[in-house]
């Protein structure tokens, strides 16, 4: 079946999810899988691998009882650890046997992270669903149609790539922002007054893009995490435009609905082989109708400028598509996605769902006031931003290979991909021992309690004599790559201090 072509190429990689909570009478024990890939491994297999990872938490949890392990390093794999809620733990195992098996375990964890936030903003938390319906029936089917189309954005062929030393340059889970001046600045908040005033309930909250990039929004930190990795995966018009490139990290490897497929296809056996397996799965598995908000070329934009889908389905008794929902993490609450498009620019409007009255009818309202009232202004910031804008290469500096991170804000700056393949491999392999070095020395203050934002500094010279630097500075990050630097020290520091006080307003100078 179409699966098991994708699980032959993806031995590499295994990914489980599992509750410590279920499964743990004998004869039991499948219970406990919420999630496994490949999904066509035999039953035992599957056992042996949560096995192994249930025994390595259980071990670790007598020294450390708030912060079980993270990473496992054995000889031929490395297994990742997170526990995405309370007694529900994610784990990926991968292989070392291939010669691009360099990878940082955080940007894994990160993978693992992302996910799970973006499963909970759509369907809510593994735990709620569980409590709904102990039988896991419709958790399990939830799990399996999301991750896999998750898991198709890093499908290139029939070959999974997962963060490697090749994207030593990226940080996953931060937002990326574009720069505008002061008459763009005023232009984009006298917008957002009148998208709240367009919404008419207090409550709501939007979001503004250019490209791939944020230029304002009202909503939390977490929150906005979510929904700008969603709207740069599946709705910006780099996204809408299948094959189009980006320089965003969250679109690599194939695009189309293919990819998805190849990995879910024969999806109903592999669902079926797995309920019935247990005396008490539910019957008729099939009559589960999921929400699939990760699919591919499923988002399109109509004659008015909204962005229409029909993943939600439709509405009862009419052939239009309902509206898209999610849930925020700040107010528990869920809410209603607008989404409007205007060349370049990306708007998403969330308005509480209790807030909305006659439900689809009311949020036709909705848009038609914004089609009336925000309209001129939405074409008078997109000519701003468009003429303010530098393209691809906007935030290339010459010299530099570069990726800046402020943690207290969850933003990251980074040079344009296509400028950072031109480094070599023994380049990139460095800048990822160097990151997985700051990981460690990060993670062992945390488990210390002491203070990791104290400053910090390393420089490293790779084997092609590049410099590799990273300098940490009260929760800002830069990691850069000299190529092409003196052979001096001094030069390489000289240049740090030249880049800081030019584009980081002199943040990590000494």
């Amino acid at each position: 079946m179409g699966i098991s072509a994708a699980s032959s190429v993806s031995e590499a990689m295994k990914l489980c999810i599992f509750d410590l909570r279920r499964g743990q009478h004998e004869g039991q024990e499948l219970d406990k899988i919420l999630y496994f890939f490949p999904a066509d491994l035999p039953f035992p297999t599957q056992l042996s691998v949560i096995g192994l990872s249930e025994g390595l938490i259980t071990f670790t949890r007598i020294f450390s009882p708030e912060a079980p392990c993270e990473v496992i390093e054995a000889e031929m794999h490395s297994h990742v650890f997170y526990e995405a809620e309370r007694d529900i733990w994610m784990v990926m195992v991968v292989e070392k046997s291939e010669s691009e098996a360099i990878w940082r375990t955080a940007a894994l964890r990160s993978v693992l992270k992302e996910v799970h936030s973006l499963f909970v903003m759509f369907h809510g938390s593994i735990r709620a669903l569980l409590d709904r319906e102990p039988s896991g029936g419709l958790t399990r089917t939830h799990l399996y149609y999301f991750i896999m189309d998750y898991l198709s954005d890093f499908l290139s062929g029939k070959k999974l790539h997962l963060p490697n030393f090749r994207d030593s340059l990226k940080e996953r889970g931060m937002v990326q922002m574009l720069t505008i001046g002061r008459e763009a600045a005023l232009e984009v908040q006298s917008l957002v007054r009148v998208l709240e005033s367009c919404a008419g309930c207090k409550q709501s909250y939007s979001l503004i893009m250019f490209q791939d990039l944020l230029v304002s929004t009202t909503l939390s930190p977490d929150d906005l995490i979510n929904l700008f990795t969603y709207t740069v995966m599946r709705l910006t018009p780099n996204a809408l435009s299948a094959g189009a490139s980006s320089w965003s990290y969250l679109r690599k490897g194939s695009t189309t609905s293919n990819a998805s497929a190849s990995l879910s296809t024969s999806s109903n056996s592999v669902l079926d082989r797995y309920y019935n397996s247990h005396d008490t799965s539910p019957v008729g598995v099939r009559s589960y109708q999921v929400v699939r908000p990760l699919q591919h070329e499923k988002w399109s934009k109509g004659k008015d400028g909204f962005l229409v889908t029909d993943i939600w389905g439709t509405e009862v008794g009419s052939l239009s598509p309902s509206s898209p929902t999610i849930w925020l993490k700040q107010t528990e609450e869920r809410m209603y996605l607008c989404a409007f498009q205007h060349k370049s620019l990306t708007i998403i409007l969330l308005i509480p769902v209790t807030s909305v009255h006659n439900g689809e009818q009311g949020l036709s309202v909705v848009k038609q006031q914004i089609l009336e009232n925000a309209s001129p202004k939405i074409f008078k910031v997109e000519v701003k931003l468009s003429r303010g804008w530098g393209g691809e290469n906007a935030y290339h500096v010459s010299g530099y290979r570069y990726l800046l991170v402020d943690g207290d804000k969850h933003i990251s700056r980074a040079s344009p991909p296509g400028k950072v393949t031109t480094l070599t491999k023994d380049s990139l392999v460095a800048m990822s021992k160097l990151r997985e070095e700051v990981d460690l020395e990060k993670s062992r203050a945390k488990c210390d309690g002491s203070d990791c934002e104290k400053d910090q500094e390393i420089c490293i010279r790779a084997k092609n004599d590049a410099w590799v630097i990273s300098r940490l500075t009260r929760g800002k990050e830069l990691y850069m790559v000299l190529e092409k630097a003196n052979e001096t020290l001094l030069y390489a520091s000289e240049a740090v201090e030249k880049f800081s006080d030019r584009y980081c307003s002199g943040v990590f100078s000494l």
